[in-house]
């Protein structure tokens, strides 16, 4: 899982969609995912489920699931192979570590900033603008973080289905909330690849390479030697019992250490939903203007280091614990390897190990008639997930037929 800042954001950077900017782009953009990503083919699936909404003169919201890093620009080429502009809900930390011309590109390709620790009224404003009244769809990811586990769809958040219901009681067209399902193959066997990077990993945390042992047994070793350490580290002792049980443990005493110590009560969300009401806690205290914490004072230091334990409470919330289960596909060890990359070595992004391909599948479109809806967001977020799921299912039995 990736660094980010987190503290009130120093701008929000609007999108400023220009059509020309984006034409112009193309052979750019798609170079960029050939060199960069290796990525030699993008096949899109029922991408005229968007293209009629638009012609319908619908409000359009794309729901993807977010499993890698270069979702975004695979979905930007699937829309242009249909000539099709999109805006794009960004989490400000993307602008705030881009350059000044990075910034602008992004703007007029849609972009647009969101606070997602705080409560910006300005990202939900502009998002509610593009579904009651552009002709372009907007893209949101639901999940949030990146969690690199493609096969299955971590809970979303509720914030996009808010923002649709809002559109939808606001608007006088229809708002159609289409389920987006992206996954990635190799071309090339990466298991060389996969190896080399296994041994890097086991000799940084002084682990025996027994170079004969299957490559699942060998991830699933390091994980309880990486689980091990973090429970000393926490708990003061090893646990025992499932890979599964023992990270949904630590990560509960992680996150109720840190709601009694900041007096956040409400634990009925999911961890993610825990963890940006303790960031929202720390952030207020660590800026508050009246009565800051004194500089390098055991206070502020505490609060940095509270900050510490939610980012590895969300990378522990990442490893389901059972993915590797059964007979794994090599996209399923390849996920979790370039998970240890980011968490145990640090990369900010994985290796790339072979050429890939991508299939992109649109689903059909979840309707919300204009005015107000007698459903609530927890139901449509629910029912959104789902539609995300059976893309994935989908995409996966094709694969396997």
């Amino acid at each position: 899982m990736n660094r980010q800042p987190y503290c009130t954001p120093p701008r929000s950077w609007p999108a400023t969609l220009t059509p020309w900017w984006v034409r112009l782009s193309r052979a750019y953009r798609r170079r960029q995912l050939q060199s960069g990503q290796r990525l030699v083919d993008i096949e899109s699936q029922n991408v005229e489920v968007v293209t009629d909404a638009i012609a319908a003169d619908k409000g359009v919201l794309v729901t993807p699931n977010h499993s890698v890093h270069y979702d975004a620009p695979s979905l930007y080429a699937a829309f242009d192979s249909v000539q099709q502009p999109i805006y794009t809900m960004t989490a400000w930390q993307v602008f705030a570590m881009s350059s000044k011309f990075e910034c602008w590109a992004m703007q007029r390709l849609g972009c647009f900033s969101i606070d997602r620790e705080g409560t910006d009224r300005q990202a939900f404003k502009q998002a509610v603008h593009v579904l009651q009244d552009e002709p372009h769809p907007l893209l949101i990811f639901p999940e949030g973080d990146v969690y690199h586990t493609t096969d299955y769809v971590t809970p979303f958040r509720d914030g996009a289905a808010a923002i649709a219901m809002t559109a939808a009681k606001r608007s006088k067209r229809p708002t159609v909330i289409v389920p987006c399902g992206i996954k990635f193959w190799y071309i090339d066997d990466p298991r060389d690849g996969l190896l080399a990077t296994m041994q890097q990993i086991e000799e940084r945390l002084h682990l025996r390479v027994v170079v004969d042992s299957p490559l699942p047994d060998r991830i699933r070793r390091l994980a309880e030697a990486a689980l091990a350490l973090k429970e000393l580290d926490y708990l003061g002792y090893t646990c025992s019992g499932r890979l599964r049980d023992r990270i949904r443990g630590l990560l509960e005493t992680v996150i109720s250490r840190l709601e009694q110590r900041h007096a956040v009560r409400d634990t009925r969300g999911t961890p993610p939903e825990r963890v940006k009401a303790l960031r929202q806690a720390i952030i207020r205290r660590l800026e508050d203007e009246e009565n800051p914490p004194a500089i390098d004072s055991r206070e502020e230091r505490q609060l940095h280091c509270d900050m510490e334990d939610l980012f590895f409470a969300m990378q522990l919330y990442s490893y389901r614990g059972d993915y590797l289960a059964g007979h794994p596909s090599i996209e399923r060890l390849a996920e979790t390897i370039d998970k240890f990359e980011e968490d145990v070595l640090g990369l900010d992004y994985p290796t790339v190990r072979g050429r890939r391909y991508v299939k992109i599948r649109f689903g059909e479109p979840i309707e919300l008639a204009p005015g107000k809806s007698g459903r609530s967001a927890a139901d449509l977020t629910k029912r959104m997930q789902s539609a995300v799921q059976a893309q994935i299912d989908a995409l996966n039995t094709q694969s396997s037929t």
